[in-house]
């Protein structure tokens, strides 16, 4: 087994020739001279995510819905702890291997499935990345004369959704970005670490201006929840939803982070930090806001209107600053690493990290992040808790996999072959249990969602509830059906060669006579008549066990994994431990399994 910090599987991967269509430079797992973020890097990675405009909207946001500011903060704090959870668990794989996601995701959805997931989580990004451009845009406009805002260019273009001035201040600071992207992973690094200490102190200037202004923060303290008991509960699961799948895109492609983790003590420490983080600045979004209604008579949620209304020369300044750079160090590592690293994935040989990036921001424009802010319902209801329909099942199919399916231990030359006899090749590259457990966590949301944008008129109370828990639901249903549908008997030794049944897409796991013959046209494995089996060995054939004198795979198993296992004669090295499942089955068999180590 591998350290709990470097990865030390058998094989190096310079030790064999991986496909050529599965890997390049940004896709090889990480040398140890490239492991070089300490847990204090991995913390201002956090610090440079989390204090962003988009989270100070959405503290904001609560307020506006209704909630008290304790009630707020709460709701942020139990989001990110629960989420903190995956965090860290979705990062041990990245850190102990090296691997990005979208190569994570090979090892549950298939060598090929795998750009399902991270096609998925890079839409997701594109959206991001426009709704982040386009705040960073407001900041540009925030910083023009007032005869320019008040030209005619400023008029909305109903067709547009927005102003031709607004859309140019969009493009301008969308290109700003690209220059950081250009330099890579390093130049991301450097930018978070650096930008960390400014974020922190910018931030508190603006808590204390609130406190100035507003005579201290006796206001926003007093001020009570507008909802009744059973309102706030019917706004609560949905905002527990919404902020939960705040970071959902970051819990899937942490990996791509982690992978750069000098230890695993580095990352877990590293990412502990994030409720912290998250209630310190859900503490700074609401204070202000609540401060607003004392300073202007109304709430004002959104930062760039707030800051538009204070004026004045050195804060306009302070305003650009602390906007472009909370928004970039946001924008780039949260909202760029991902898409670019699924698209390389998609197509190694047409993507390099700095060609997805670029289609990842000209995506960005077309999801009109404009229209997605016109309103803090539309922002939490729709955008936040829609896309955690499709990020949630993602994870807990990952999870369940590398945990419980394959016990944290995978096979790194697999990962990058397309030989059919490879661990992760499953059924023409695509894993069906994979795949079908996806399905089942993706369509009972969708009649939910299918109501809030108005397409349904109304649907079941059942599927509203469904739709308000998304992320849990999609999430825990996801994992629960790659779990039944993925039921095949494991070895903890998962290194053995494999082969494929020619002309069969589902065949069982086996455990073979030590010199079997190539299966034939019909599945059939025939033990050499010239030459006894040295030990009993056993196949595990629809929940049975036998001598395997001629084995027929049957067609019903349909979401059964595409590979079955070669062994050598039993041994006290490759026999399964009492823990495996084997041995939990094994005595249904009318045959006693000799065990070696007695």
């Amino acid at each position: 087994m591998a350290s709990s910090g470097q990865s030390s599987v058998g094989e190096k991967f310079d030790e064999f020739e991986p496909d050529q269509t599965f890997t390049n430079d940004d896709l090889k797992p990480t040398t140890p001279s490239q492991r070089n973020f300490h847990w204090w890097e991995m913390a201002s990675l956090w610090i440079g995510l989390v204090v962003g405009i988009p989270s100070y909207y959405m503290a904001g946001s609560l307020v506006d819905l209704g909630m008290a500011w304790w009630q707020g903060i709460a709701t942020v704090v139990v989001a990110n702890m629960i989420l903190l959870v995956p965090l860290v668990l979705t990062g041990h794989p990245g850190t102990k291997y090296g691997i990005s996601f979208p190569v994570l995701a090979r090892s549950c959805f298939g060598i090929r499935g795998a750009h399902v997931p991270t096609l998925l989580r890079a839409l997701v990004g594109c959206g991001w990345y426009g709704i982040e451009s386009w705040i960073g845009g407001e900041a540009i406009f925030l910083l023009l004369p007032n005869s320019i805002k008040q030209s005619s260019f400023s008029q909305l273009l109903p067709w547009l959704g927005t102003s031709p001035l607004e859309f140019a201040c969009f493009i301008a600071f969308w290109s700003v970005q690209l220059a950081v992207v250009w330099k890579g992973m390093e130049g991301i690094r450097d930018l978070e670490k650096y930008s960390a200490p400014i974020l922190i102190i910018l931030t508190s200037i603006l808590l204390i201006w609130a406190y100035v202004k507003a005579n201290g923060l006796g206001h926003m303290l007093s001020l009570s929840s507008r909802l009744s008991s059973p309102e706030f509960w019917s706004l609560f699961f949905p905002s527990l939803t919404a902020n939960i799948s705040f970071w959902a895109t970051i819990a899937l492609n942490i990996p791509d982070f982690t992978r750069f983790a000098k230890t695993q003590r580095d990352q877990i420490i590293g990412q502990a930090g994030l409720p912290i983080f998250m209630g310190a600045f859900t503490f700074v979004g609401l204070a202000v806001t609540s401060s607003t209604t004392v300073i202007f008579g109304q709430v004002i949620s959104n930062p760039i209107q707030l800051l538009g209304r204070i004026g004045g020369f050195t804060t306009t300044i302070l305003a650009i600053l602390g906007i472009s750079l909370a928004t970039i160090t946001t924008n780039i590592a949260a909202n760029v690493v991902a898409p670019a690293n699924a698209l390389v994935n998609l197509s190694p040989s047409l993507f390099t990290f700095r060609r997805g990036a670029l289609l990842t921001a000209l995506l960005g424009i077309a999801f009109q992040p404009w229209r997605l802010l016109k309103s803090s319902e539309s922002f939490v209801y729709t955008w936040l808790v829609g896309y955690s329909a499709l990020l949630g099942p993602i994870g807990g199919i990952v999870l369940a996999d590398y945990y419980l399916i394959h016990q944290t231990d995978l096979s790194i030359k697999d990962l990058y072959s397309s030989s059919p006899g490879g661990a992760y090749y499953y059924c023409g590259g695509f894993n069906l249990a994979a795949m079908a457990a996806l399905v089942i966590g993706i369509l009972p949301v969708i009649p939910g969602f299918l109501q809030k944008v108005g397409i349904l008129s109304s649907v079941s109370d059942v599927f509203v509830v469904i739709y308000n828990n998304a992320w849990f639901f999609s999430f825990f249903s996801a994992e629960a059906g790659s779990l039944s549908s993925s039921s095949t008997p494991e070895l903890e030794h998962q290194t053995h060669p494999r082969s494929v049944v020619p002309g069969q897409s589902t065949p069982q796991y086996f455990w073979c006579t030590p010199a079997p013959k190539v299966p034939d046209n019909l599945g059939r494995i025939t033990p050499p008549a010239t030459e006894a089996p040295s030990e009993i060995s056993w196949c595990h054939l629809s929940g049975g066990f036998s001598q395997p004198a001629s084995i027929q795979v049957p067609s019903h198993l349909f979401f059964q994994s595409a590979t079955f296992y070669q062994l050598s004669p039993l041994t006290p090295e490759n026999y399964p431990r009492k823990s495996s499942r084997f041995q939990q089955t094994a005595p249904k068999s009318k045959h006693k399994v000799p065990n070696p180590n007695q």
